[in-house]
């Protein structure tokens, strides 16, 4: 919802009506129906402020203030008078607060950020030299139910709104002092069950935070049609699709939420947004000892991948205290690794980073460790 909204709650912003605006504003705060600045593009943000009565150039301040500057209430912005900060302070921008902060040795950083309604969600930050990368979290708990995922043995609580996701760039940005680089929606929720939030977060944050769209990485296990739904958009962003297993019967052990989409439907869907939007398509794969790194699961993986514009990211397994799956041996990811190349698929191993901190890949649980 754009602020333009939350205009329909107020009186103009004279001083006549700023005793009766500032109730209106504390009732509606309350019940919840003023959506949060976050997320508002510099459009909206021009003509909510002139429809509060103040000049036009406002809503370009409001906007910096925001996305550059980090404001996390109107009554930090002091370009503003202090009168009318005061009309309009109940009014939300929507941020979040840091609720815990852990850094591995790697410097990876995760964050337990508290949200308005008391969730908590988690983000992590992954710097390197040149890029600074924000894994960021699409849902409250996740529905999918990954038997080597810690997130999902937590269950779901519900999905995050769209200022919400921008928010959790902002903070790590603002945590680290430098501008991030790059976002991989890899944490914690399915996007594509998040549909319309995480495609509306993508372009604010693409549009108004500045993070170009060959930069983000959105990843999903697969949802039927949402794959489809999501080239009709024709976003520059790179697609990753959660396999984990090489046929049907496997990949339902390991992903109960897959057994209404068979594998092959999957595929031919992967297909289609490759056809259909000219990106090349990334599969991620953990790899679980003596469950789906054999040789012949390499080469089963490869029969379905042949002849399409894909890779694959195979991720050595993250222990959680949740299961009992092993790490594969350097042996076994190397012969699974060689399979792959010589059936022709383009393949790199990524070791997680943040594993010391329980930040890295399957183990993000909203804990304190």
């Amino acid at each position: 919802m754009s602020p333009t909204s939350v205009s329909q709650v107020y009186s103009s912003g004279n001083s006549k009506g700023a005793n009766q605006s500032r109730k209106t504003a504390a009732l509606a705060v309350e019940s919840g129906k003023i959506p949060p600045l976050l997320g508002a593009s510099l459009a909206e943000l021009t003509e909510w402020v002139q429809q509060q009565g103040q000049p036009a150039y406002r809503g370009k301040q409001l906007y910096q203030w925001i996305y550059e500057k980090g404001a996390r209430s109107i009554s930090d912005i002091s370009v503003f008078s202090k009168q009318w900060r005061e009309t309009v302070a109940k009014i939300p921008i929507g941020r979040s607060t840091i609720h815990y902060r852990s850094v591995a040795p790697d410097a990876t950083v995760k964050y337990l950020l508290k949200l308005a309604d008391g969730q908590i969600i988690e983000t992590v930050g992954i710097p390197t030299e040149k890029r600074l990368t924000v894994c960021v979290s699409a849902q409250v708990g996740c529905a999918m139910g990954c038997d080597f995922c810690a997130t999902g043995k937590g269950g779901f609580k519900r999905n995050l709104e769209k200022h919400e996701i921008v928010d959790q760039v902002l903070t790590v940005q603002q945590d680290f002092g430098r501008r991030v680089s790059h976002i991989v929606f890899m944490g914690m929720g399915e996007p594509l069950l998040n549909f319309d939030n995480v495609v509306a977060a993508v372009k604010c944050l693409n549009q108004d935070v500045g993070i170009g769209q060959r930069n983000i990485t959105v990843s999903t296990v697969g949802i039927r049609n949402r794959i489809s739904q999501l080239a009709e958009h024709q976003l520059q962003v790179t697609l990753a699709v959660s396999l984990h297993a090489s046929n049907q019967r496997l990949r339902e052990e390991l992903i109960p939420s897959a057994r209404p989409y068979p594998l092959g439907e999957l595929i031919a869907e992967c297909r289609e947004y490759v056809r259909s939007t000219g990106r090349r398509l990334s599969f991620e794969y953990v790899l679980l000892a003596g469950v789906n790194d054999l040789p012949e699961h390499a080469a089963e993986l490869a029969t379905h991948l042949r002849g399409f514009q894909c890779h694959v990211n195979l991720i050595p397994y993250n222990p959680i205290q949740e299961a009992d799956y092993k790490r594969p041996t350097p042996n076994r990811i190397n012969s699974f690794v060689a399979v792959l190349k010589e059936k022709k698929i383009a393949v790199s191993v990524r070791y997680s980073r943040g594993l010391e901190a329980d930040a890295a890949c399957g183990q993000l649980r909203r804990s304190e460790v």
